[in-house]
């Protein structure tokens, strides 16, 4: 499971990384500075994310706390990065606001993750 989130890390903080060049360079003049800022922020809580995955992924490895809570925490924060970011990023590219309704869906798994990382830190391995 550790490996599978680290690549999945290693994607999500690359794409990142590209999805903010892409808006500097590349969407800068094409959007208002509204939908700019909303790029943006998919691109930094996509980062945010990937580099939490990541945290996942060595806690679990160190035997650090609970894998179940551990694996659970890894794929909410998948999920939630795919529709938080995701979203954003579409709401941004197409102007469609319905589409930011999907984000507070996504903010939810991420909230989960999070929860679920600060669980298994508190439990034993053997715990959960």
């Amino acid at each position: 499971m550790e490996r599978l989130f680290i690549a999945i890390a290693a994607v999500l903080g690359g794409t990142a990384v590209a999805a903010g060049a892409f808006a500097t360079h590349a969407l800068k003049p094409q959007l208002s500075e509204r939908l700019l800022t909303v790029f943006e922020t998919a691109a930094r809580y996509q980062m945010y994310h990937a580099l939490a995955l990541l945290l996942v992924a060595l806690v679990r490895h160190q035997g650090l706390g609970a894998p179940g809570l551990l694996t659970a925490s890894g794929w909410a924060l998948i999920a939630g990065t795919a529709l938080f970011s995701g979203s954003l990023y579409a709401l941004a590219l197409t102007g469609q606001s319905v589409l930011g309704a999907v984000a507070p869906i996504g903010g939810t798994a991420l909230m989960v993750g999070w929860g679920c990382l600060a669980v298994a830190g508190l439990l034993r391995s053997g715990d959960a």
